[in-house]
């Protein structure tokens, strides 16, 4: 039978939580201890007397998040060293459990339900060697989302009954998914838990999710979700150079959604850099995100983009999401997409950013992102890597030395300074490039702007249209019985097929073998490639929280400046049209329409 170990109480100073201030992409930062975990933990009240109030649980959450008291006729007192009484909890499996590529996502009357978190959190300290772990230092924080302060009670337990010597805790629970990543690899941490569901959004009804980052930062490799120090920011950019943008006439605002970049934006944007106070707006974290949908993309942050597109926008706008780690750019009236970005980002680095003032190491993007970083990569002879979706998989190249800039199509951009994508890093990423193109403009003078960046890099290596269709919350039967369809199709395909006006040139399941450490990923998404460079993609998302999210990606590459103006579902309406005839969505999942066009 399965078992939970956790501790009931505290009786010595070990193991103890600090709590931290949200640290600021700054040299200078202070991850600031302001108490200690008290000698009184009562696991039955659950009461961490000089936590905050804000990390109390609710009282109607109590008894979901008691293992002790859910089966306190079986509990067995195992062992009480140096007065930390260690209790196990006999407890069954759970079906479901299964590790996405984002962690662990579902509904938080799911998480809520008997034992349902202290299971997976008690399978990760099974799936760990003693090593890792046992009288070692980790890091919790979240994105400031319902349940994340119940679920904090969880952790705290489980890991002290495991032998976890000391747990670092975000101020009111509240730490980045990238803040996560840089204090582990500063304070030299075992690893972390991050309690987020990213961009999903929150509340009673809503989203949660929870992940386990390693020593390194990075998230787990896929070997171990199968079974269940770093470079800070001031060394990164030139504050200086952007403060000067700032201070002149470039109008900036940035959007945190209602989530933990709240935390951040002020500090940063503002008390460092000079933008006025007004340009951060809904920047006050909420536990259901203003009853919002933390995805920065262009339907969930409507606020930003209807300022964007609206009279007198200004010059520069961005978002993130629900756990800091993803990010949109948009230039006045004009719409940046990921793959660009990244793209760019690394096309200026060297110049523009003093981090790679000798050059980045390599590039790397997911299999679904466009081939625009792939041109740049070329041009400037860098090595590059095209691998699955999840953050996970770039950790082993930039550990090896092989990566410095990487990013995925889902508004995920990053670097070797951690290792998790990081939605303010790619902000000031853009805002560098934007300041170093602009300083040797002269007041009033006409600035380069965000789209003239993006059309210039189109000029030089073409421009890849690209687009994405979500098909969110379909039923999981029929979107398997979708992929399967096709899978059982490209297994019959061959070179020369004809689809509409498009020749095949290969089609197959993607699969990866890692080059630092030989680990493979299969089954990462079905693709069709076209003899002209086109591409069409399947995949199921791994980062819903209900139901089974279909993504269709489309792409195609036009070297033909006096064509780069064309809209991008105009330009790719043929092969739209191809993906869905091809995969029989409509017939499959029964959907007319995508919930959200990227």
């Amino acid at each position: 039978m399965a078992a939970i170990t956790v501790a009931s109480s505290l009786l010595s100073s070990k193991p103890s939580t600090s709590i931290l201030s949200p640290p600021i992409h700054s040299s200078t930062s202070s991850f600031l201890s302001l108490n200690r975990l008290p000698s009184s933990l009562s696991l039955r009240s659950l009461s961490l007397n000089r936590l905050p109030s804000s990390l109390s649980p609710r009282p109607s959450l109590r008894r979901a998040i008691d293992p002790i008291r859910a089966s306190a006729s079986s509990a067995t007192t195992v062992a009480e060293p140096g007065g930390l009484k260690v209790t196990v909890v006999p407890t069954k499996p759970v079906e479901g459990q299964k590790t996405g590529t984002s962690g662990l996502r579902k509904k938080v009357k799911v998480f809520t339900q008997e034992n349902y978190l202290a299971n997976w959190i008690q399978a990760l300290f099974n799936s760990l060697a003693p090593e890792d772990y046992k009288g070692g230092l980790l890091v919790l924080g979240g994105d400031g989302r319902y349940f994340n302060r119940e679920a904090a009670h969880i952790i705290i337990k489980i890991a002290a009954g495991n032998g976890v010597g000391k747990i670092l805790v975000g101020r009111d629970g509240i730490m980045s998914t990238p803040a996560v990543s840089a204090v582990i690899r500063k304070q030299k941490a075992n690893g972390g838990f991050i309690m987020s569901a990213s961009h999903n959004p929150g509340g009673p009804e809503n989203d949660w999710g929870i992940k386990f980052n390693y020593s390194s930062g990075q998230p787990a490799p896929e070997s171990i979700t199968d079974k269940i120090y770093g470079n800070t920011l001031s060394t990164v950019f030139d504050f200086n150079l952007i403060k000067d943008l700032l201070r002149s006439d470039f109008r900036f605002i940035f959007d945190a959604m209602h989530a933990v970049t709240g935390a951040y934006a002020n500090p940063i944007f503002v008390k460092r850099l000079g933008a006025d106070p007004g340009s951060i707006i809904n920047a006050v974290p909420s536990e259901d995100f203003g009853q919002g949908h933390p995805d920065p993309n262009l339907t969930y942050a409507k606020e930003l983009v209807d300022i964007m597109y609206g009279e007198n926008a200004p010059d520069f706008g961005a978002a993130s999401d629900g756990d800091g780690d993803r990010n949109m750019i948009l230039g006045k009236g004009f719409f940046v997409t990921p793959s660009d970005s990244v793209a760019i980002i690394a096309a200026n680095a060297q110049a523009a950013i003093p981090y790679f003032k000798n050059g980045p190491k390599g590039l790397a993007r997911s299999m679904p992102t466009s081939g625009a970083l792939d041109l740049v990569a070329d041009k400037l002879n860098l090595p590059f890597f095209e691998v699955p979706t999840g953050w996970k998989f770039f950790g082993n190249l930039m550990d090896a030395g092989k990566l410095s800039i990487c990013g995925e199509e889902s508004f995920g951009t990053g670097s070797d300074h951690i290792r998790e994508k990081d939605g303010i890093w790619a902000v000031l990423a853009w805002l560098s490039i934007i300041a170093y193109r602009n300083k040797d403009k002269k007041v009033a003078e006409k600035l380069i702007s965000v789209e003239d960046v993006v059309k210039e890099h189109w000029a030089t290596y073409g421009r890849n249209f690209f687009s994405r269709y979500d098909y969110e919350e379909c039923e999981s039967e029929g979107a398997n019985k979708m992929v399967d369809y096709l899978r059982d199709l490209i297994s019959k395909s061959k070179s020369g097929d004809k689809y509409g006006s498009y020749t095949l040139q290969f089609a197959d399941d993607f699969m990866y073998t890692d080059p630092v450490d030989g680990s493979v990923a299969s089954k990462q998404g079905v693709r069709f490639v076209f003899t002209d460079g086109s591409r069409i993609i399947f995949r199921l998302s791994g980062t819903g929280s209900a139901g089974a999210t279909i993504r269709i990606y489309i792409e195609q590459f036009e070297p033909d400046v006096s064509k780069h103006d064309m809209d991008a579902q105009e330009a790719l309406k043929p092969l739209i049209d191809v993906a869905l005839s091809v995969s029989k969505l409509k017939d499959f999942a029964g959907r007319e329409k995508p919930t959200v066009i990227t």
